[in-house]
């Protein structure tokens, strides 16, 4: 019998293992990334005081009407723009990148790019 590799279980390792090296701070929050088969989220957390600062997601309702026609990936770049948008209007101009266990390609660098492009540093 073939054993099936589980891909989320083998991701969920590797977050772990960055986030064992990786934390964010208040003027240096944590750029976090989630991807599912659908949607992308992203959320800028405050890892001291354990809170979101600023979430953006293809869920909400102004980023879904712009994301109507357009692929998955360019989805996500826009989320990352409008993440990085209301970073910057929170008064954070730098943050640590996160990846949440994927591959820096695809979905997760158009997030990235995204907001790079809006002015984020990381």
């Amino acid at each position: 019998m073939i054993k099936r590799i589980d891909k989320n279980a083998e991701r969920t390792k590797r977050h772990k293992r960055i986030r064992n090296k990786i934390s964010g701070t208040a003027q240096k929050p944590r750029f976090c990334v989630y991807r599912s088969s659908k949607h992308i989220y992203v959320q800028v957390i405050d890892d001291v005081s354990g809170k979101t600062l600023v979430a953006a997601s293809t869920m909400e309702k102004t980023i879904a009407e712009a994301i109507k026609e357009k692929t998955k990936s360019e989805a996500a770049a826009i989320v990352g723009k409008e993440a990085a948008k209301r970073t910057l209007e929170a008064g954070i101009s730098e943050v640590v990148f996160d990846r949440g266990g994927y591959l820096y390609a695809g979905r997760v660098a158009n997030v990235a790019s995204g907001a790079r492009e809006a002015g984020l540093q990381f």
